[in-house]
């Protein structure tokens, strides 16, 4: 079986020395960067499944790293995630908005920082599987390629955002709760508030238009095939 590959990044050498052991006994393929003009370097060579980025690091704090990563096609199907030191002054939306797919507070368990990264690379195998699917909308959705096409245009779209267009189009003219859209796109494990969704909804309707997802008050969201 392959190995699934990890960049780690942070600027503290107990950090990388403890996790990157941890991962490695657990049989996964690891590489490191203390700094986030490393770890961009390193990503587009090594096109990690997933990428643990510090917030707090020299040459390159890790929102911009993370806004860097994504704009490199070959890493737009990687996940991100930000570890983030308690009582940190760190905001989840300027993380969400950047790109990340979770963050997880510092210091943490070993076990519990596995748990955790199985938990992403499984929701990371699982949203692979399904292909390019049918026009709906005037849009085509390829989540083997994380390509989405809109009368014959290329959007070029962050992850997150991705994941929800390829959600609420999965099943046009269904309302999807809020509550779903968060276990779904974030998962149990990641902890962020209505203004998350709202965002992403926000930015979606300026790439594709604003009459497609409709707000249903108190309740979700659905996409209405023109």
């Amino acid at each position: 079986m392959k190995k699934e590959k990890i960049l780690l990044v942070d600027d503290e050498q107990d950090i990388i020395d403890l996790i990157s052991y941890n991962l490695e006994k657990e049989n996964y393929n690891v590489k490191t960067a203390m700094n986030g003009l490393d770890a961009i370097s390193i990503a587009r060579e090594f096109v990690p499944d997933l990428i643990l980025l510090d917030v707090m690091m020299p040459e390159m704090d890790g929102v911009e790293t993370c806004v860097e990563l994504r704009e490199i096609e070959s890493l737009k199907p990687s996940i991100i995630a930000f570890l983030t030191a308690r009582g940190e002054d760190y905001s989840q939306i300027a993380g969400f908005e950047a790109g990340a797919d979770d963050y997880i507070a510092k210091p943490i368990k070993p076990r519990v920082l596995l748990s955790r990264i199985q938990a992403l690379l499984r929701r990371k195998r699982s949203s692979s599987n399904t292909k390019q699917g049918a026009p709906v909308g005037g849009i085509v959705i390829d989540k083997e390629k994380y390509l989405v096409m809109q009368d014959g245009k290329e959007l070029n779209l962050p992850k997150k955002e991705f994941e929800l267009l390829a959600l609420l189009i999965s099943k046009p003219g269904r309302v999807f709760t809020r509550e779903i859209i968060l276990n779904t796109i974030w998962g149990n494990d990641v902890v962020v508030g209505d203004r998350t969704i709202d965002v992403h909804i926000r930015k979606l309707r300026e790439k594709i238009g604003s009459k497609s997802i409709k707000t249903i008050k108190g309740v979700g969201y659905k996409f209405e095939a023109k």
